[in-house]
């Protein structure tokens, strides 16, 4: 299956798209009775954006060199993009159960060695935007065409190294890089906001040279617009959205819950979410 701008869903059919990864998700969340199915529920909407809408690529070939490369900074978001290949067909669903597990090709964290599709070993975070820079400016140099998409966290925003690549990008004019920010302002330790003065977002990057935009993550009309306007800006600066999300959306009772960065969902719980996500499930 080849993905690319020419074969644009409905948004409609997005939702279906992120309601899948939102379930897919819970499933191998399911399997090892844990997992940052938060995160994955939150950000089901950006991925079912990116996979379905945006990027170029072949589902049958994910090293197709034509791809665009989409880029996992944050490795414990794993659970989250393993759902979203899986809806996508890089993965075939009856893996689902091997989640977590020895010898599985969805470790807990994600590592590229080991994942189809998976194209960096994220986890350290603020290093993911370095390496997409570097991407970028690689496939710049041999004339490709491609975007590199890289997906990181609000908690990067506190990384030195984050900035410095913010500004190599500025620097090499990448305009072919559009970095994706989750903003669900949570992090191990509390508000992500209270951990480090990080705001404002949107106006911070655009005075580092960027054409930023800030939405609602959870908004899919919000999300395809922005992913358009980035992809379609003239200007020749790097580009970057911040998607404020909401943890564990789709399953109220667990986004009421006061911890969510590593959601408890006790073990009778898991059938309850999955019920909750199908009595909503989009036609």
């Amino acid at each position: 299956m080849t993905i690319d701008t020419a074969k644009q869903l409905t948004n409609v059919s997005l939702e279906r798209r992120a309601w899948g990864i939102r379930r897919k998700a819970l499933l191998m969340g399911q399997v090892q009775g844990q997992g940052y199915v938060g995160q994955a529920l939150g950000v089901a909407d950006v991925l079912a954006v990116s996979y379905f809408h945006a990027l170029s690529m072949r589902a049958d070939d994910p090293e197709w060199e034509g791809r665009d490369r989409f880029l996992l900074s944050i490795g414990h978001y794993a659970i989250a993009l393993y759902a979203a290949l899986i809806e996508a067909g890089v993965l075939p669903e009856d893996e689902i159960d091997t989640y977590g597990m020895d010898d599985s090709r969805m470790p807990m964290s994600g590592m590229a060695s080991y994942t189809p599709g998976m194209e960096i070993t994220g986890g350290s975070l603020g290093h993911g935007l370095g390496i997409a820079v570097g991407m970028a400016l690689g496939l710049k140099r041999k004339g490709g065409d491609q975007f590199v998409y890289n997906l990181m966290s609000d908690g990067e925003l506190g990384e030195g190294s984050t900035w410095e690549a913010v500004m190599s990008a500025t620097q090499w004019k990448l305009d072919n890089l559009i970095c994706i920010v989750d903003f669900n302002n949570q992090q191990a330790d509390g508000p992500s906001r209270e951990a480090l003065a990080v705001g404002p977002e949107a106006p911070k990057w655009d005075a580092f040279g960027w054409f930023a935009q800030e939405v609602d993550g959870n908004d899919m009309d919000a999300l395809v617009a922005a992913f358009d306007a980035a992809r379609n800006h003239e200007g020749d600066c790097p580009r970057v959205i911040i998607c404020n999300t909401t943890m564990c959306k789709g399953v109220p009772f667990l986004e009421s819950r006061e911890i969510t960065h590593f959601v408890r969902v006790e073990a009778d719980e898991w059938d309850q979410a999955l019920a909750i996500l199908d009595e909503g499930a989009p036609a």
